[in-house]
């Protein structure tokens, strides 16, 4: 068994792609709102599972492997290039946190056009990797991630999502995270602590 800083995990390169992939993620993200809020007559409906079956059948034989496919290896595009990522944006990246912007869409909605609950862990989880690669540490898993929502999170809005390491220690770092609206409130905030994988482990 080697020292391999990355455990078991492969070594994922950007993916160098045209410009067709950003406008499907920018469509299939509008899709996946629309989803949830349209209402046509059954007709319709009819013809929007037709139409996305058809995409599924377009599609299907060029499944890949995880770390093949695009999905979060396209940086420059929000959320990595994957749909189950928030759609965020980097702002700042350094060694004493990292600085993200996200817009939630209906999507997310939980109700009341409030950010559902239990979306906010996952772009803290987001946040919590990004802070990890940006200290120089090497690649960890989530062992415990603890949200406060402080405030209700909007969709349609513009917020700011900022991470950092508390404290390191040997395998260990514990990290906060936090998410602002444009008026710096302070809508959720989260602690966790990640840990260094060993040598082979997945």
């Amino acid at each position: 068994m080697t020292d391999d800083p990355r455990g078991g995990f492969p070594d994922f390169q950007e993916a160098q792609l045209g410009p067709g992939f950003g406008r499907f993620l920018t469509a299939m993200r509008r899709a996946q709102d629309l989803a949830v809020s349209a209402d046509p007559d059954a007709d319709t409906w009819e013809r929007a599972a037709d139409l996305a079956e058809e995409l599924v059948e377009l599609l299907g034989p060029y499944e890949a492997a995880e770390g093949v496919g695009p999905a979060s290896r396209v940086p420059g595009l929000p959320g990595g290039g994957s749909l189950l990522m928030p759609p965020f944006r980097m702002l700042s990246f350094g060694h004493d946190g990292v600085e993200v912007e996200v817009a939630f869409s209906r999507f997310s909605v939980g109700g009341n056009s409030a950010v559902h609950g239990g979306v906010l862990p996952l772009l803290f989880d987001s946040v919590f990797g990004m802070v990890i690669h940006a200290a120089g540490r090497p690649i960890s898993r989530t062992a415990f991630l603890h949200v406060d929502y402080r405030n209700v999170t909007p969709i349609d809005t513009v917020l700011t999502a900022r991470g950092w390491v508390r404290e390191a220690q040997g395998r260990k770092a514990f990290v906060n995270a936090e998410l602002r609206d444009p008026e710096d409130t302070l809508l959720a905030e989260a602690n966790g602590l990640m840990i260094r994988l060993l040598p082979g482990q997945p």
